[in-house]
């Protein structure tokens, strides 16, 4: 009897032991979830502050921003001092209308409205004087080589002839394809070819000469177009030959 008494006791105590050892365990999980609950919330907690305070300075920014003093706008009634320099000259030579135009061969709105200004200066062999400059963009590979392939046309009296070719060959325009506008103008291709390359640093002035002119005249894209020193907007024949028949009655 008393070794069952013992036995029952030794058990007893043995599931004591496994409760305990069992409570233990869930007492440290319990802990470790709260622990991990709280750090949890600390970083939301963390995290709403740098929101926040991400917010707060972009609104900083913004009214920074804000405050920057902005360009002042240009007066369109200013008139520009622009060196026509050895640029050449198509129409009346001593015309009292002098238009002068900043253009990019490869800028799409050049194209597009380069020839309505020069078929309207056509229109008028008295009275209108007509200037082209090139203003060559960075991104636009081959605009620097048409404006030389230019000046080595006008070596040969083509510089006018050559822009329209090159204008009509705008988006094809390579060394070789200036070669073939050459061979069209019926110039000396030899001749031609040898000036490009003989005479780069020339050109290359010229071309500078008509971006320092340009700097001066606040040109800020292509094309810019100039009548009597003052920029133009408009972009129609109609309305060009209405400012040049006002100006032709002063």
């Amino acid at each position: 009897m008393a070794k069952k008494i013992l036995v029952v006791w030794a058990c007893a105590a043995c599931i004591l032991v496994l409760i305990g050892l069992k409570m233990r365990e869930y007492k440290r999980d319990f802990l470790f979830e709260k622990n991990l609950l709280q750090k949890l919330a600390a970083l939301e907690t963390k995290q709403d502050e740098i929101l926040k305070q991400l917010s707060n300075r972009g609104n900083t920014f913004g009214k920074k921003a804000e405050a920057l003093p902005q360009p002042p706008a240009e007066d369109p009634n200013k008139v520009y001092e622009i060196s026509l320099g050895a640029s050449p000259i198509a129409g009346d030579p001593k015309g009292q209308v002098i238009i002068v135009e900043f253009s990019d061969v490869q800028c799409p709105f050049s194209q597009k409205f380069h020839p309505i200004f020069w078929d309207v200066v056509k229109t008028y062999p008295q009275g209108v004087k007509y200037v082209y400059k090139s203003f060559p963009l960075g991104y636009h590979p081959q605009a620097r080589p048409a404006a030389k392939a230019l000046w080595a046309a006008n070596e040969q009296g083509k510089y006018w002839d050559m822009m329209a070719l090159i204008f009509q060959n705008a988006k094809d325009l390579t060394e070789t394809k200036f070669k073939e506008l050459a061979g069209q103008l019926g110039i000396n291709v030899d001749k031609f070819m040898s000036d490009l390359k003989e005479k780069d640093a020339q050109f290359e002035k010229l071309i500078e000469e008509d971006l320092t002119a340009a700097g001066k005249a606040s040109v800020q894209g292509t094309p810019t177009f100039f009548i009597n020193g003052k920029k133009t907007n408009a972009r129609t024949s109609e309305e060009l030959k209405k400012q040049i028949d006002e100006l032709l009655k002063k």
